[in-house]
């Protein structure tokens, strides 16, 4: 059953089939470290604040005021799980072991790559507007301009605000056209192969292994 969130503006709770798959591939653990982006109502937000235990730490980013306050209001039982009104994509985060993001974007954000600790995941609905895309899994390698990467699902979400979106379309066609099961990798500071599946500039999917 479809759960709205803000009828107006079409902003629903995400679907929980989905979210459970993401959360297992995710692998949240007894006292790490997870910041989630786009808590919306907070639901998932206490998913993953059960599964980081007393131990552990969950810092949510909220973009719209409303939707924050109601978060932080429904996580009352959930001390450890704290609630940002602001964007999660823009400004330094804290370092963390693992990255929840709940808002389509064309690229991961510097802000999560660089907030990511060794072994750190990070886990986002790779999309062009409004568009179908996937939920891209990284896992950060220290020292390596290549980390292990996969597609855990197809996805659609709202789009994250505060991205430059792709203006040319290439990811779009990425899509369109590419087998998402077949990407191994994102690579930084090489330039594309033939086993490259989408090249975002500064950082591209390559089906090659690590």
């Amino acid at each position: 059953m479809l759960i709205a969130l803000d009828a107006a503006r079409a902003i629903n709770i995400g679907q929980p089939s989905l979210h459970a798959l993401c959360l297992d591939a995710l692998a949240p653990l007894p006292g790490e470290t997870v910041i989630q982006v786009g808590t919306g109502s907070g639901y998932y937000t206490a998913l993953l604040a059960h599964l980081v235990g007393l131990g552990g730490r969950v810092l949510g980013f909220e973009i719209d005021p409303g939707l924050a306050a109601r978060s932080a209001c429904n996580l009352t039982p959930w001390p450890w799980a704290h609630i940002v009104a602001r964007s999660g994509a823009a400004d330094v985060l804290p370092s963390a072991d693992a990255i929840y993001v709940n808002a389509g974007a064309p690229r991961p954000a510097r802000a999560w790559l660089d907030a990511l600790r060794p072994e750190g995941r990070l886990l986002f609905p790779l999309q062009p507007m409004m568009s179908r895309g996937g939920m891209l899994l990284i896992r950060r390698i220290a020292n390596a301009t290549a980390w292990p990467a996969r597609f855990v699902s197809p996805a659609v979400f709202i789009p994250l605000q505060g991205l430059p979106e792709d203006a040319s379309g290439s990811l779009a066609k990425a899509f369109a056209h590419g087998s998402i099961t077949g990407v191994r990798t994102i690579r930084f500071g090489e330039e594309p192969d033939a086993s490259c599946w989408y090249d975002g500039g500064d950082w591209w999917l390559s089906t090659r292994d690590p």
